[in-house]
């Protein structure tokens, strides 16, 4: 358990190194080759840490600490996942290895959801920006400041 939730606050880390750099780097200065080169690497290890670390620390604590077998049948909270075959209603037999191989599918499909609205935000980064600019200033009375001949 202790190194699954050590490699959930390793994400937290790295996405909030993330965003902390997104904030303050401007979206219309480009970037030079070896800072390129560094957030690749980083990028790399990130995708390498969420799809490949996380996963498997969640696997082994549901093998190993949680005891989580094929042959550990799932009845649930009064036997209402009890199978057919036991004398329940169910027709399949739920193990808790389907139930761990479930899991692991959703917390792919979380940091996979993480991933690409990382991706998203550093693409739009610079909108937030452009919007706010495009405020059309106010006289001291509150009325917007026109040119002459231009529409309201």
């Amino acid at each position: 358990m202790v190194a699954f939730v050590v490699s959930l606050l390793i994400t937290a880390v790295m996405v909030g190194i993330f965003y902390w750099y997104a904030a303050r780097r401007p979206a219309e200065i480009g970037a030079s080759w070896g800072e390129a080169m560094i957030w690749a690497a980083y990028m790399f290890t990130f995708i390498f840490w969420i799809y490949g670390v996380v996963p498997h620390q969640w696997l082994t604590w549901a093998d190993n600490e949680l005891n989580w077998r094929p042959d550990k049948l799932l009845f649930g909270p009064g036997d209402i996942f009890k199978p057919q075959a036991q004398g329940g209603w169910l027709p399949f037999t739920l193990t808790y290895l389907v139930i761990r191989d479930i899991l692991a599918v959703i917390l792919y499909n979380i940091l996979l959801g993480l991933n690409i609205k990382m991706f998203m935000d550093w693409q739009n980064r610079g909108d937030k920006k452009a919007k706010a600019d495009a405020v059309v200033p106010a006289s001291d009375y509150g009325r917007p400041l026109l040119k002459e001949g231009a529409k309201a």
